[in-house]
């Protein structure tokens, strides 16, 4: 009995150093503190009314589609209503492919400059806390906000589409879907990376946030033209290559597109998405002989993104190790 008694009060004792553990303390104040911001809050309107508008769309459009298909298991229900639109408006993973980056640079830009700003940083570092523990805070409270909103979306969205529809979800649906929002959290964990990096870099939160919004104008909208005007400059006329020479320079222009996150993020999502999909660059008619019209299992499309998977993931390590290195040889008392 003595012996249960006292691996209850190790066990208690264990419990309260880590609910009394400075990290989660800090992950704590980060949260509520972005909760409570205003600008979180109207990116949250923005996410929401687009995630409403969007599968609204996608709900009528799948109503009448339920109506007229037998056979609902091949039909990936839940699916479309992440990808179906009219043309009036995007589908919901398009739609955050221009609000993940906005969404993860509001959340990091004044991450450190703004505390170093006010003050308020020699009062923390003060205490007896580690600065790694003060920038991962900052990281990991942005990314599991992040994480909790998009799988809420989730959950509201299956949901809603069971008490619409009547279809019960698939395991491979729910897989997909669940796997798209892991992908969605990453890659707005790479835009939080990269502007807290920016904000330790940078003294003034304005030119953290203007950098930032830079660098995505830049991959989002110049990338592409810049490639294009490159690759239209250094290759001669297309009319005199062979087939296999094209197919080369379209693998070198797909790879060299692959450098900007918001390719990765398209190329992943759509195979995630559409399990039709069966590759990402161009195959040819050798390599399509023999092959079944059929979609693709959960396990073949997740071996097709596991490259863009792990290139967003390596870019957003390389973000922190910057903003690490930057961070602990920083001088913060004045």
């Amino acid at each position: 009995m003595k012996a249960i008694i006292n691996s209850l009060d190790k066990q208690r004792s264990a419990a309260d150093d880590n609910q009394q553990n400075p990290f989660w303390i800090l992950v704590r104040k980060e949260i509520s503190g972005h909760i409570r911001s205003w600008r979180f809050i109207i990116l949250l309107v923005l996410v929401l009314l687009t995630f409403w508008g969007a599968t609204a769309v996608a709900m009528n459009n799948i109503r009448d589609a339920v109506a007229k298909v037998k056979d609902l298991d091949s039909l990936f229900l839940y699916l479309k209503i992440l990808t179906t639109t009219e043309g009036t408006l995007p589908p919901f993973h398009v739609f955050l492919n221009f609000l993940g980056p906005l969404l993860g640079i509001s959340l990091g830009f004044d991450a450190i400059n703004s505390e170093q700003q006010n003050g308020t940083l020699t009062r923390i570092m003060a205490q007896p806390i580690y600065r790694d523990n003060l920038l991962l805070s900052k990281f990991v409270g942005a990314l599991i906000l992040v994480g909790t909103l998009l799988f809420s979306l989730a959950l509201l969205m299956i949901g809603g589409a069971v008490v619409i529809t009547g279809v019960m979800i698939e395991l491979e649906e729910l897989l997909r879907i669940l796997s798209f929002m892991v992908l969605c959290t990453v890659y707005v964990g790479f835009w939080l990376g990269l502007s807290i990096l920016l904000s330790i870099f940078f003294k003034q939160s304005s030119t953290s946030a203007l950098t930032a919004i830079g660098i995505w104008l830049f991959f989002t909208v110049f990338y592409q033209i810049v490639i294009n005007m490159l690759v239209t400059v250094l290759t001669p006329d297309s009319a005199e290559l062979n087939p296999i020479q094209v197919m080369h320079l379209n693998d070198l222009i797909l790879n060299l597109l692959r450098l900007a996150p918001s390719q990765l993020y398209a190329d992943a999502t759509t195979t995630l998405l559409m399990p039709s999909v069966r590759s990402l660059g161009p195959v040819t008619m050798e390599q399509m002989a023999g092959a079944i019209p059929s979609p693709l299992p959960f396990k073949e499309s997740l071996m097709i993104v596991w490259p863009q998977l792990t290139g967003l993931i390596a870019a957003t390590l390389l973000c922190f190790a910057f903003s690490y290195y930057l961070f602990m040889r920083r001088e913060i008392r004045t």
